[in-house]
Order: structure tokens, then sequence, then C-alpha cells
């Protein structure tokens, strides 16, 4: 793609998220920022929501994924649904009981102190690991469609990418992400549509042959029933289930969007339909993915090393002018709706679970927040100059071999608290949080020794989980009648 041309792109598109930004921002103050006064229409979180969940990696790595595991990524997608259900019936009626603005002031309600501090410290953790490889995603494509041929770095391309996601967040926060990331869908969505519809065309296909290709290539097999193969349809729904509960019912990101709704019914009725997009649109990308390795095959272009370069390969060089913007228009909306979201989170959490700013007055918050919200830019930036150093796998599998072990211990907290009442030793909690990560990894490591060629895949993050819980229970006691806590 021409220069000249992608750059133009992203100025245009980014000048359109700054305008919209100032529109929404207009008068906000750390209430909006945190909670957009809960006046958020029910429909808008939901469709804002397909992008924030989606993120540039499920842009770029389920499609080039498929080549090596097939269509067996649904089997999680499929999961999700049950997850899903979990949260609009148990954890959302829950936060909206409490009125809270940070999900883990549950905790300590249930627990005490420090496992409040635990569960959010946990949070930060995950959000900023994950989000930050998540958003190296978009700038590696950025890279290669713009930065290299004006001769900018990566290390200043990433600073570049930050800073602009800064731009736009700092001051409604929330409030304006409501709107940008429901803007950012439209495109992620229609990029997806398009390229599906554009590759058709230069195969030749109708709309009969595309589903046939998709239905009868060996690459869109679903279920696997093998239960040492990490692709087990079991391990793999199950772990789907549990994926999505803890990344997004416990994950503040996700989370500040839906109680940004007026109600619990307008918030329950927001899942219910992202549950139903998401599901149509992720086997889209699976969809997607056989028809580029189709392409690649017909071609005779040769499959990249990293999978994950398929999609930006073929179609920033390959299949045309309009592939090649669609493509960069929906990997840039991608990754900063799910980037930008998970900024003003994690802005969100620190100054709530941290630093007590619903204590402070107006100016001092702001100023907290400000400079918190700077704070985790730059550690974004840290985190992603590192993660390209030190990878070796599929973006995909990446974040998810990251949630195993960071939410693990969130995981185990909610299970404990909401399914018993029984009182915990509050000051033991941190150190149970930080030792389960530690016997996940070490079981996951001899698992094929110990229990008969047994390969862990996502559902570590069950054991991780499993692991806090029964820690929980060593330090808790029976309940007594009068120690009951109503939450």
């Amino acid at each position: 793609m021409n220069t000249t041309l992608a750059l133009v792109i992203l100025i245009a598109y980014f000048g359109m998220l700054i305008a919209v930004s100032f529109y929404t921002a207009r008068g906000a103050d750390t209430n909006a920022f945190f909670t957009a006064n809960r006046q958020s229409p029910w429909w808008l979180v939901a469709f804002g929501m397909i992008g924030t969940s989606l993120s540039g990696v499920t842009f770029i790595s389920v499609p080039g994924a498929v080549g090596k595991i097939g269509f067996s990524y649904f089997q999680v997608v499929l999961g999700y649904i049950v997850g899903y259900f979990v949260i609009g019936s148990v954890l959302m009626p829950l936060y909206y009981r409490l009125n809270l603005i940070s999900i883990y002031g549950y905790l300590e309600k249930r627990f005490g102190f420090w496992s409040y501090k635990t569960g959010a410290g946990f949070f930060l953790l995950a959000r900023t690991v994950g989000s930050a490889v998540r958003l190296y995603v978009a700038a590696g494509v950025l890279q290669i469609a713009l930065f290299n041929d004006l001769g900018i770095p990566f290390e200043v391309a990433v600073l570049i990418t930050i800073a602009l996601i800064w731009v736009y967040t700092f001051k409604g926060g929330v409030k304006t992400i409501i709107v940008t990331d429901t803007l950012q869908t439209v495109f992620l969505v229609t990029a997806v549509i398009l390229t599906i519809v554009l590759i058709s065309q230069e195969l030749g296909y109708s709309f009969g042959d595309l589903v046939r290709t998709v239905r009868d290539s060996s690459m869109s097999q679903v279920f696997y029933w093998d239960a040492n193969d990490p692709k087990n349809f079991f391990k793999q729904f199950i772990s789907g289930a549990f994926i999505a509960i803890v990344m997004t019912g416990l994950d503040q990101d996700l989370m500040q969007k839906n109680l940004t709704c007026k109600n619990i019914g307008e918030a329950q009725k927001n899942m219910f339909w992202f549950t139903v997009t998401l599901v149509f649109v992720n086997f889209m990308f699976l969809s997607l993915g056989v028809l580029l390795y189709v392409y690649a095959q017909r071609e005779g272009i040769a499959i990249p090393t990293r999978t994950d370069d398929l999609y930006p390969l073929l179609a920033l060089s390959h299949l045309g002018l309009v592939v090649g913007i669609t493509f960069l228009l929906g990997i840039t909306a991608a990754t900063y709706a799910s980037a930008d979201s998970a900024l003003t989170a994690l802005t969100t959490s620190f100054c709530v679970d941290f630093m007590n700013v619903e204590k402070r007055p107006e100016t001092e918050r702001s100023r907290i927040k400000q400079i918190v919200h700077i704070g985790f830019s730059l550690l974004f930036y840290v985190v992603i100059i590192i993660f390209r150093q030190v990878n070796s796998k599929e973006v995909i599998t990446a974040v998810f071999d990251i949630a195993g072990y960071t939410y693990g211990p969130l995981l185990g907290l909610y299970a404990f608290g909401i399914f018993n009442k029984r009182p915990v030793m509050d000051r033991f909690v941190p150190w149970i949080c930080l030792a389960s990560p530690i016997f996940t990894y070490v079981v996951n490591e001899n698992s094929a020794a110990w229990f008969g060629g047994y390969q862990f895949g996502f559902e570590r993050l069950l054991l991780n989980g499993l692991f806090t819980f029964i820690g929980l229970w060593a330090v808790s006691k029976p309940v007594v009648k009068e120690e009951v806590i109503a939450v």
C-alpha cells in the first residue's frame, strides 16, 4: 500500500476519534470519566463491546491460526455463551446491587482490605500485560504499512500509537469510549465482511462456492475429542466459559461499560445481544482464515513462519488497494477499541481501588486521574517493547497463556466468595493468590509425565482458580450465624 495513502487514512481516522472525544467530553468530570454518569444506552454499549472484546488479536491471529488449529477455537467461542450467561445472571446483578464503580469493591465487602487490594492488583497486572500485547499487534502492522517507509523505528512508532490513544481518552474516559468503541466496531465488522467478499471475488466464488469451500476444507474441523489433545472439545468449551467469566465478568474493563447502563435490566439486555453478535463475528473471522489459506495456495504465496503475519501480508501486498485500506482500518479499529477502554479501566481501578479518589474533592480527583492515566500509558509502552523481544507464539495463544496465570486468582476469589459464606483470614489472601500461579506453572510443566500424557491448554485457568479456592478454604472457618455477610 502507498505510504502516503496509509498516512492520510490514519490521520483522518484519528481526527474523527479526537473530534468525537472533544464533543463527548464537554463538561465531563471524573464521574463521567469513571461511570459515564450511568446514562449509556444499552444497545450502544453492546455494539461497542464487540470491538473491545475482539481486539487486533482476533483480527490477525484467529484467521492466521486456522492453518494450524482449524476451527477448534470455535469450541472456545461456544463456551463463551455459557460464561456470558453466568455474567448476566450472577455477577452483574451483584455489581448493580452494591452500586460499585470498581467491581473489586465486592472483595472488600466479602473478605476484607487485603483481598480487595489483591484482586484489584491482579486485574491491573492482567489487563496491563494483556492489553499491551494486543496493542503490540497493531503497532507491528502499522510498522509494516507505514512507519518502515517513513524511516521511523518500532520504538518510536509505538510511542506515537500510545500517544494517540491518550489524546482522545484523557478527558472523557468511559463516556467517550462508549461512543468511539461503537464507531470502531463498525469499522472492524465492515472490514471483515468486505475482506471476505473481495477475496471471494478474487477466487471467482459465488456465495454458494464460498460456503462449500469453508465447509469442505480440512481446516474447518470444529470438534476434537482426543482427551490428550490440547484442542479437545471439553477442554476448550469449559475453558471458554471460564475465560469469558474472568476476562469479561471479573474484568473492570468490560464491566465498567456494563455498569454505565441505566439499570440492571438494560445491562442484561446488552449482554444478551453482545453474546449473539460476538459468536457470529468470531465465525466470520474463522471463515476468513480458510479463504486466506486457499488464496495463498492458489497464488503460490509462501505461508509466513508466524501465521499472525498471513492476513497482513496478503491484505497489504497481494489483494489490492481496497482490501489494503479495509484491513488497515479494521486492524486499527479493533486494536484501539480494546486498548483505549483498557487504559480507561486501568486508570479507573487504580484511582478508585488504590488512591481512594471517591473521598477527595473534584480538583484533586482530576489531577490524580491525569497522572495515573499518563503512568499507565508509559507502562503500556514498556510492556510492548519487552514482549516484542520475548514472544515466539501466535498472539492469541500468548494472550490466553497470560490470562491463565493472571486471572486464575480472581476466579478463585469470586467463586469462593459467591458460592459459600465462610469468612477467611484476610491477611493470608495475597500469599495464596501469589502461590496459586506458581503451583499452576509447576503442574502445567509436568502434566505429561504426571498424568499419562495429558497436557493442559487454556484450562490451566481452572487449575489456577482451584488452587486459590483450596487455599482460601484452608484459611477460612465455619460460618457463625452473626458473621454471615449478606453480599
